[in-house]
């Protein structure tokens, strides 16, 4: 799903009339639908529907017209001759016979934890990309909510120092910023107070304006405090008519008891399909494009078993620490801030068989027969590593336990690499090697599938005994510089026979000048749109934790020590033999992979 013409009309009256038509019961965004009786329409006249927001046509003497509305101005309560003008347009709505399908439609978006860190970094500028290339509905209003005391004003001067119109650098930017900003409000409260909730309440109503209300809540929160802020919201501040959903930010629990604790509190206020649990990685262009790029290309799909795959690496690394955030990475460890989700989630869209639709549920049940079909992690598959101090350069970076913030003495893992197998027709045998660390010599996140070597191995004397030389590998660089190419063999021009490695390469930089749509933007455009399929199911959770679950409990009770490597090193020398195990090579560890 690309941010094309088709996914972000140029007008964002157009965006709109594709958010009414979503909603099960609309027809129409724009209806000729002529009032009940000729007496009705002639006491309204049309000149004074300016201020009521109401997509419908008013039956004249002289025929239907159609009937104008303002994104900014909000219901005339004026009393028009003792007639209908001192209702609210939802109560008008009613007395002119439009049920809620027949009103205008509008979103009423509501970040709540408004003043940390993702809010300020990610959403708010995600939403103003969104709404910067016309994909957010005509009618829309941003809310902050947090307990910190804060003005509108104040709020706006926040969000403002973190928005960029990195998309064109169009010369309209700062008018669209300033546009922007005066959609986004801020409301102070207490997560647990239903009495806050229903205060913020009453003000999307202002802002509504009668409107068919729909509603969004990202919750940008720390997990204990999730069912808090549903039950208030959900209690006094959901719509009554249109729609209510949900995101719910990750870390989901941190096994699989406190995960299925987790959702049952949430499915005490929410269904299922309100809840939207967010993965950003799925939303990564790369990661999107794995099933164009297998189910699309005949020349992939014969390729993708078992039969042609001797190995596929699943790889995530970061060329730098906790840098005063390991108070909250302590909690977690890297298993389950990056293995047990990003990485998860990327190995079942890979490995999943042909859905039936690109339907989400079509989808997602294809991603959880994937994990169902996985063997739980074994402690011998497993190595787990933490970064120390080193020196390089005449710089001291410091380890993971100088972190302040860290307790003396963690064990909790920077860095960990894993063996995982897909136990069905296609992938049986085939090592899944997930790797991911902090603090190390590079910045990536890519797939790499290397393949089998050809039967007979003709060019033995040019090649020797290197496997890997002799083998194709197909690279996906999910960041940075996002790119797919395929190492193939050639002959080196000349009247010798030399042969050579070369890729075959795919560049976005370089193929594409439009800048790639930050992962935010995808997932928020498809909530508000209720597309998802790169949302994560709760059966797709609890299969994902049965996986990692007696793993973790495994090593938080032994109390495993953490193989200790290098600040900016390649890790610690247990993932090598690892690899070796398998009769595999880390790919991203040779000279010429090293940006």
């Amino acid at each position: 799903m690309a941010l094309s013409a088709a996914k972000c009309p140029s007008s964002s009256s157009s965006a709109a009339a594709r958010l009414s038509l979503e909603h099960p019961s609309v027809r129409s965004s724009t209806l000729l639908r002529p009032f009940p009786n000729s007496a009705l329409a002639r006491r309204v006249p049309s000149r004074s529907f300016k201020n009521w927001n109401l997509s419908v046509v008013c039956k004249q003497e002289a025929g239907a017209v159609p009937v104008s509305s303002s994104a900014e101005e909000a219901p005339s309560k004026n009393v028009e001759n003792g007639g209908l003008f001192g209702l609210s347009s939802e109560e008008y709505g009613h007395a002119i016979g439009l049920d809620a399908s027949e009103r205008e439609s509008t979103v009423s978006i509501t970040v709540v934890g408004a003043s940390g860190d993702l809010a300020k970094k990610k959403i708010f500028p995600a939403l103003f990309a969104l709404y910067y290339e016309g994909c957010l509905p005509k009618h829309f209003t941003i809310f902050g909510y947090a307990r910190s005391k804060m003005t509108d004003a104040e709020l706006r001067t926040m969000v403002s120092k973190t928005l960029t119109c990195r998309i064109d650098k169009s010369e309209n930017c700062s008018e669209k910023m300033e546009q922007f900003l005066k959609r986004c409000f801020y409301h102070s409260g207490q997560y647990d107070s239903e009495e806050n909730f229903a205060e913020l309440d009453k003000k999307l109503k202002e802002h509504e304006g009668g409107r068919l209300p729909n509603r969004l809540f990202y919750l940008s929160i720390p997990p204990n405090i999730f069912i808090d802020v549903v039950k208030s919201a959900s209690q006094s501040g959901s719509s009554k008519d249109g729609w209510t959903r949900v995101i719910v930010e990750k870390p989901f629990g941190r096994d699989s008891q406190s995960s299925a604790a987790l959702t049952r509190g949430l499915k005490q206020y929410l269904e299922e399909d309100q809840i939207f649990r967010i993965d950003h990685y799925l939303g990564k262009e790369l990661v999107e494009n794995l099933s164009i790029l297998r189910f699309s290309n005949l020349v992939f799909e014969p390729l993708w078993s078992r039969q042609y795959i001797r190995n596929v690496q699943l790889i995530f690394s970061e060329d730098f620490g906790t840098e005063g955030r390991g108070g909250y990475f302590d909690n977690y460890g890297i298993i389950r801030d990056i293995m047990q989700n990003h990485l998860l989630q990327i190995l079942a869209l890979f490995a999943m068989e042909t859905p039936v639709s690109m339907d989400a549920e079509d989808i997602r049940n294809e991603k959880v027969k994937v994990l169902r079909s996985m063997k739980p992690l074994q402690l011998e598959d497993v190595v787990i590593g933490q970064y120390k101090s080193h020196t390089r350069g005449g710089v001291t970076y410091p380890g993971y336990i100088d972190d302040k913030t860290v307790p003396k003495g963690s064990l909790t893992p920077t860095f960990a690499a894993a063996a995982l197998f897909i136990d069905n027709a296609r992938w049986d045998g085939v090592p899944f090697l997930m790797k991911a660390g902090k603090a190390l010599h590079t910045r990536r996140t890519e797939i790499r599938v290397q393949f089998r070597h050809v039967p007979g191995n003709l060019y033995k004397r040019s090649f020797g005994t290197d496997l890997d030389r002799a083998t194709n590998e197909l690279v996906i660089r999910v960041q940075p510089n996002e790119a797919i190419y395929l190492k193939i063999n050639n002959k080196i021009p000349g009247l010798g026979m030399r042969l050579d490695r070369s890729n075959l390469n795919l560049l976005y930089a370089s193929r594409y000048s439009k800048e790639i749509p930050d992962a935010y933007e995808r997932l928020l455009l498809d909530a508000i749109e209720g597309e998802r399929r790169l949302f994560i199911r709760s059966d797709e959770l609890d299969a994902a934790w049965e996986l990692f679950t007696p793993l973790l409990k495994e090593l938080e009770e032994k109390k495993i020590a953490p193989e200790l490597y290098p600040y900016g090193s390649r890790g610690p020398v247990g993932a090598h033999y690892l690899a070796a195990n398998y009769n595999v090579r880390w790919g991203d560890l040779s000279a010429s992979e090293t940006t």
